[in-house]
């Protein structure tokens, strides 16, 4: 079994606690929410099973742990796309993009696991207070473009990123699946697109 050394008792700790956050992670991606068994995660860290309990009471704290860890790095990839574009046209496709391409990656694969995970209430809380304080807003940009419904809109072109997400984790290649869900995002935001939608909406009202 492999020692983990530190110069001090902390720096110990904080590599025992990486240690087994990455073994979580490692068997989330290959074998779900149920091959998370603190068993599971201390052989495969290469510590005894006990050590896990030092730092984790539950399943759901070793899942908000890998959240922790890897949904700031994927959010931060986000907000670097967006930064680099120079038009708001330019953000959303960003936005898009920069989600489907980390999911041909396999970067989004543990986002669909804990979507679809036994997870607590409380665990979901934390893990959304996560995703909330850091995820990039196309919000500014639908409104730049002149979306009548800024706030809706982005939560329907998250919906097709997260619809795009299944389709490429289902094999799917992502070039396909970015070139299909920007086509349709674009298409549905552009300024055009917002006033056959505004025409259709007082039409149904009349």
């Amino acid at each position: 079994m492999p020692k983990i050394s530190a110069a001090t008792t902390a720096e110990h700790r904080e590599l025992q606690r990486a240690a087994l956050v990455r073994a979580a992670r490692e068997l989330l991606e290959t074998g779900g929410y149920e091959a998370l068994s603190f068993q599971a995660v201390a052989a495969r860290a290469g510590l005894a099973r006990p050590s896990v309990y030092w730092y984790f009471k539950s399943r759901d704290d070793l899942v908000v742990a890998v959240c922790e860890e890897g949904l700031p790095r994927w959010l931060e990839r986000i907000s670097r796309a967006m930064a680099r574009a120079r038009t708001p046209r330019a953000q959303v496709v960003a936005f898009v993009r920069a989600q489907l391409e980390a999911a041909g990656e396999g970067e989004h694969r543990i986002a669909q696991l804990v979507v679809h995970a036994s997870l607590s209430p409380e665990a979901r809380t934390q893990i959304q207070a996560i995703h909330e304080r850091l995820a990039p807003n196309v919000t500014d940009a639908l409104a730049s473009l002149g979306h009548p419904h800024p706030g809706l809109a982005a939560g329907l072109v998250q919906g097709v990123v997260s619809a795009g997400v299944a389709r490429v984790n289902a094999g799917e290649p992502a070039g396909r699946v970015i070139r299909a869900a920007t086509d349709l995002i674009m298409r549905g935001v552009s300024p055009t697109g917002c006033e056959a939608g505004a025409a259709v909406g007082q039409r149904r009202r009349a």
